[in-house]
């Protein structure tokens, strides 16, 4: 099996294992860090550890090879269809929107702790994944400020060896039109290929538009699966 082929497992045994919570088969991440876990197969046995691991009422994400069918009494909360895209080729960079003419190019920023609360609110208003108070701790997050305010925002998250994804993709409604996710999307892909790694990412399969964008920017669709977000009842 492809390392990508489950990434959140391979990441939490590998370049994240810092972070792992972990029972037997399954591991998962802090919940303030990321709601993500996995384990090496989705058998009877590991979801019984991965309940093992939440406290109650706390909900888990799952990346998975087929629709979600946890036995009994995991409850799923949502599902759907997950597309996975790489990013091979190393020219991407020339793919990247230049600014319009009389508009100078954006300014990065490197997001720290100080700038939680802002990231927090970003990705509350435009919805690009789960985000919490620690999952900047996971990778290099990079902003984009207008006139003072967090405009658009793009980060690291699962990492494994040889690959970097890209996720928290986002820009506030009042900014859309720029180009700021895209020029974001680029730094980070420039970023991941200089450690000699390639970036990756996810998207959800019925937004188009999205991929449309990645692919503008050298990503190719690797392989479709699905998410799922669930829940363990307490006993």
């Amino acid at each position: 099996m492809h390392p990508l082929d489950n990434p959140i497992w391979q990441s939490l045994i590998t370049s994240h294992a810092r972070f792992a919570e972990t029972c037997n088969g399954a591991r998962k991440f802090p919940p303030d860090v990321s709601m993500l876990g996995g384990f090496s197969e989705p058998t009877s046995e590991n979801y019984a550890s991965l309940a093992a691991l939440l406290s109650p009422d706390e909900r888990v994400g799952l990346f998975l090879q087929a629709p979600p069918d946890a036995p009994s009494p995991w409850v799923v909360v949502g599902a759907g269809p997950l597309l996975q895209m790489l990013c091979e080729n190393g020219n991407h960079s020339s793919l990247a929107p230049r600014p319009k003419e009389g508009r100078s190019s954006p300014e990065f920023i490197r997001l720290t702790q100080s700038d939680v609360p802002e990231m927090l609110a970003l990705t509350k208003l435009t919805n690009p994944g789960p985000f919490g108070a620690r999952t900047h701790e996971m990778g290099d997050y990079f902003g984009i400020r207008v006139e003072g305010r967090l405009a658009a925002m793009a980060g690291e998250r699962l990492r494994l060896p040889g690959f970097t994804e890209i996720s928290a993709v986002c820009t506030h409604p009042d900014d859309l039109g720029h180009g700021y996710a895209s020029a974001l999307m680029t730094l980070l892909m420039d970023r991941i290929r200089s450690r000699g790694e390639l970036p990756f990412l996810h998207v959800r399969a019925e937004n188009a538009r999205a991929v449309e964008i990645y692919e503008r920017l050298g990503f190719t669709k690797r392989v479709s699966s699905y998410y799922a977000v669930l829940r363990h009842p307490a006993e």
